[in-house]
């Protein structure tokens, strides 16, 4: 089976190709024969009807700094393309949601990973909503006499902006922090949106684990561990990656919401684990899938494109 495939992805010439789940995919992709195009969600474009997107083909090589060659600019319709990643990191804002509503003009033609339809619905911070047992405590609001009573309640929380990504704007709150007011000023006047609040989890010094699955099924974890004097342990504010396995209630919580990532199309996701309780199910652009391959040499790639050809092929079978 020789794929077309889309990317529709940050600007793939400026990527890290040692941490770039995208750049992986694409990589994995090539060795199976399929031709690559790749495209920023700036140039896609709605016209009378057509779906297309202004890109080039691309050929890929494991050489930072010369991991890209392109071929010549081309708008081609989405809808020729057998697969479409939509793969741009976040903000999940309304440009977000927007491309999301394009893309869904073509899904009944074209594959695209993944489903632009429950992305939009499912952003990284909501969809643990449908699982409260399986959370930590936690608010949604706006409004700051409730955000109060939830950190009287549970002491040291964590105040984050609901639609944020990479740690950016994550704030941790001890029960006599003087900040709380003016933290809540300070978003209210940069959106209209209301912020999430969680207990805080102490483990978290610990490692956040992020677990991949594919098409609903667990394929490895690796251990996120915040720098000493941090609270977030994300990647991009600079958390330590290590090897680490599943445990029974993780095997429990993936047992859980497999079906329901498979039923909803949502092929190549990574969720977060603090101390046995999930915190988030990431949707829109999971990365992780290059370190679980340095530690524990699983080859998540492979795993996402078998899961890719076997929907293809159950298409047209």
């Amino acid at each position: 089976m020789s794929l077309h495939v889309a990317l529709q992805m940050d600007p793939i010439e400026h990527v890290s190709i040692t941490g770039d789940s995208t750049f992986r995919i694409g990589l994995e992709a090539q060795s199976r024969g399929h031709r690559l195009f790749q495209y920023t969600v700036d140039r896609l474009i709605y016209d009378e009807g057509r779906v297309s997107a202004v890109g080039r083909p691309v050929t890929l090589r494991p050489e930072q700094g010369n991991h890209v060659d392109f071929g010549d600019w081309a708008e081609i319709p989405l809808a020729e393309f057998d697969v479409v990643w939509l793969r741009q990191d976040p903000p999940f804002d309304m440009g977000y949601v927007t491309s999301t509503h394009l893309l869904d003009r073509v899904a009944g033609d074209t594959l695209v990973v993944n489903d632009p339809f429950w992305v939009r619905n499912c952003p990284e911070k909501l969809m643990v909503l449908d699982f409260p047992d399986l959370t930590p405590p936690t608010m949604i609001a706006r409004d700051p006499a409730a955000i109060r009573r939830f950190r009287d309640r549970h002491g040291d929380i964590i105040l984050k902006p609901l639609y944020g990504n990479g740690g950016a704007g994550v704030f941790h709150l001890h029960p006599e922090d003087r900040n709380l007011s003016s933290l809540l000023e300070m978003f209210a006047g940069i959106n209209r949106e209301p912020m999430i609040a969680q207990k805080y989890l102490a483990a978290v010094v610990e490692g956040d684990k992020r677990i991949i699955l594919v098409d609903g099924e667990p394929v490895g974890a690796i251990n996120r561990v915040p720098q000493q004097g941090e609270a977030r342990s994300n990647m991009h504010v600079g958390g330590r990656a290590e090897r680490i396995g599943l445990t029974d209630r993780e095997r429990e919580i993936c047992t859980r919401i497999g079906p329901v990532l498979r039923e909803k199309g949502l092929i190549f996701t990574g969720i977060d684990v603090i101390d046995g309780w999930l915190t988030e199910i990431n949707v829109t652009s999971p990365t992780g899938i290059q370190e679980l391959e340095r530690f524990d040499g699983i080859n998540a790639a492979a795993a996402i494109w078998d899961a890719i050809e076997r929907r293809l092929a159950g298409r047209t079978g």
